[in-house]
């Protein structure tokens, strides 16, 4: 019985353990505009460590009127409204278009793309990032653009990171521990 419970309890912090850095952030076109807003802060990262951000293509937010709508990829390339996205638009409304890119504090990157900054480094990372967190700190969340006053609608962004080293050595030497108590009652209820 002791194994059984200690074996679910260690289950359960495991999945603790790799859950605790993920959230769901909404990030608003306006408020957290990189011209005239203020970042979105998420999670907490360390130099190299693994964390992705993912948005649904459908998820929408405007630089202005149309044709301004994208998704957190930004404004790349003609886009039709359809049913499933959350533009407000009449099925197949030209609501996007190529708007080129926009350079701000060192980053070329598409108008309307979701960013993210550390430690005042920017890197886009648009509806579907995987990749290392290339400074320590907070990961701020922006809408790119060059003129924030007429930017709306907000995106949901799935942010996750992968537990620090140290978090998974801890975590496997606490199995190791209670793989060894085990053993010791296991030894101790034979000489009994």
């Amino acid at each position: 019985m002791f194994i059984k419970s200690t074996l679910a309890a260690a289950v359960a912090v495991l999945a603790l353990a790799s859950s605790a850095d993920a959230a769901v952030f909404t990030v608003d076109a306006l408020a957290n505009s990189s011209s005239g807003g203020t970042g979105k802060a998420s999670i907490n990262l360390v130099l190299g460590q693994a964390f992705t951000v993912t948005a649904s293509t459908n998820d929408l937010w405007s630089a202005g009127a149309l044709p301004r709508f994208s998704d957190a990829d930004g404004l790349t390339f003609t886009r039709f409204a359809t049913a499933a996205d959350d533009s407000g638009q009449p099925v197949g409304t030209q609501i996007g278009a190529n708007f080129g890119l926009w350079s701000q504090n060192g980053l070329n990157a598409p108008f309307g793309n979701l960013v993210g900054e550390i430690g005042g480094v920017y890197m886009a990372l648009g509806t579907n990032f995987s990749g290392n967190a290339w400074g320590t700190g907070t990961l701020n969340l922006y809408y790119w653009d060059s003129n924030a006053s007429d930017n709306t609608g907000f995106i949901n962004a799935d942010v996750s990171a992968v537990p620090e080293l140290e978090s998974w050595v801890m975590l496997v030497a606490g199995f190791g521990m209670v793989g060894a108590v085990a053993r010791r009652r296991k030894q101790s209820a034979k000489l009994a």
